[in-house]
């Protein structure tokens, strides 16, 4: 089951899909940290682009997905992240992945995503996720 979090929210804090993703939301000033897990496929995708959406609009001038905890990710999981990153631009916003694993890194490259989407090899640290 999958479970969203965010620190905004009390009245919202569990809000459950198929999927196996947790999506904490750290706000920070001038930023927003979303900490994603578990696969990014087709049957997370729709609750993915909704809650990233919801992070957008309450985002400082930048939002970080951090991508450490991701296991895997589809095609499906992959045109939310173009599309959140086609929605923060016309926002003024800026979006930066970090720490992909292997595999989710793999695949960016071998999509050609990391030279549309910003990555950053190396996790948010744990100071600027914490709650």
């Amino acid at each position: 089951m999958t479970m969203f979090t965010t620190t905004a929210s009390a009245a919202a804090d569990l809000v459950r899909t198929p999927d196996d993703v947790r999506m904490p939301v750290h706000r920070r000033p001038g930023h927003t940290i979303v900490a994603l897990s578990g696969a990014l496929d087709s049957a997370a995708a729709p609750a993915l682009r909704e809650h990233l959406i919801g992070a957008l609009r309450h985002s400082g001038r930048l939002l970080i997905l951090d991508l450490g905890e991701v296991t895997s990710a589809d095609a499906a999981g992959l045109a939310v992240l173009v599309g959140i990153r086609r929605r923060a631009a016309g926002l003024g916003v800026a979006l930066r992945l970090a720490a992909p694993d292997p595999q989710v890194g793999a695949l960016l490259h071998a999509t050609g995503l990391d030279g549309v989407l910003t990555v950053h090899p190396t996790r948010v640290p744990r100071t600027e996720r914490a709650a």
